[in-house]
């Protein structure tokens, strides 16, 4: 796994005028993506909300909360046509020393169990399973899937 040679990335705050690319994202990538609603309360709360960019391009980004000594990681997708190219490791890392700039010594997260992509993203950056939410996620079936909670020290 490498990052792509050909684009020059850079972190960027996401802001309201984005949403519709951010929901772009989001509704490739997931079955139950984050809403419009979701995404100005992000912005509004104040939650880091860090776009990746290729040009113009949103590659992905993560939202994340600070907390008492914390940070908790709400959301990181990178866009399906740059899957599996590193971008989710660079915005893991860009957290991570945002979040030790806060003074937090601690990263959360959930994830849903059936999501070996990111199990594995997380795995190889550190993160350990430190507990599981049952009945976290709802499936389209109408059911629910548990959530697997994860920590890294920082």
């Amino acid at each position: 796994m490498s990052l792509s040679p050909a684009l020059e990335a850079r972190f960027e705050a996401l802001t309201e005028s984005q949403i519709e690319a951010w929901l772009d994202i989001e509704k490739s990538a997931y079955s139950h993506p984050w809403t419009h609603t979701n995404l100005m309360d992000s912005i509004r709360s104040g939650y880091n909300c860090q776009g990746l960019w290729g040009g113009d391009e949103l590659i992905g980004y993560f939202v994340a909360m600070l907390g008492v000594e914390e940070t908790h990681l709400l959301n990181l997708t990178v866009a399906p046509s740059h899957q599996g190219q590193g971008w989710a490791k660079l915005m893991l890392e860009a957290l991570a020393l945002w979040s030790r700039g806060k003074g937090a010594h601690w990263l959360w997260l959930e994830v849903r169990a059936s999501n070996a992509r990111a199990l594995s993203v997380y795995a190889a950056h550190g993160f350990r399973r430190v507990g599981d939410r049952k009945n976290y996620y709802p499936l389209a079936t109408g059911k629910r899937e548990d959530a697997i909670v994860m920590s890294l020290p920082l």
